[in-house]
């Protein structure tokens, strides 16, 4: 009886153990489990619209409720890294005057647990003056429990003009 007892319960920390998808996260305090959300490559890609519709909306604070709170924006027309909500409306503030718009020319997604990586190359296009520059950009997300949020947002004009 007590061999069927232990089978039992090691059977079932197994099946409990792979059913939940849980990463084993080891920090200062000790050890964690956190459980991953589950994403496809669509739904990343998707951040993406919501980014740009932001932009459309010509409101700085309404862009930056895309980034986490700690996250890092390395843009293409500036040379300042910007870190602080502050930073970061600054220089939403300059960069929506010309009623920019985005589109993806090529992309790849990883997925990972509760992170995801959007790389590729886009192309801005503005409205107020009609000019368009393509450029390279990786997003980095995370799942903050409730939403996806940008950690790292890098931006860069092609090197080269075809």
């Amino acid at each position: 009886m007590k061999k069927l007892l232990f089978i039992w319960v090691a059977i079932n920390l197994i099946f409990t153990g792979c059913a939940a998808h849980q990463g084993k996260m080891v920090g200062e305090q000790g050890t964690y489990t956190e459980v991953c959300k589950a994403v496809t490559e669509q739904e990343i890609a998707a951040l993406f619209d919501r980014w740009n519709a932001s932009l459309q909306t010509g409101d700085p604070t309404k862009v930056v409720q895309n980034y986490a709170e700690r996250s890092i924006l390395l843009p293409t027309v500036s040379n300042k890294p910007r870190l602080t909500v502050e930073e970061k409306k600054d220089y939403f503030h300059h960069f929506l005057e010309d009623r920019p718009s985005g589109r993806i020319d090529m992309r790849t997604i990883e997925l990972g647990c509760n992170t995801a990586v959007d790389a590729g190359l886009y192309t801005f296009t503005f409205a107020k003056t009609g000019a368009s520059v393509s450029g390279r950009y990786s997003y980095t997300y995370r799942w903050n429990g409730s939403e996806w949020l940008i950690t790292s947002h890098h931006s860069s004009a092609m090197p080269e003009k075809e």
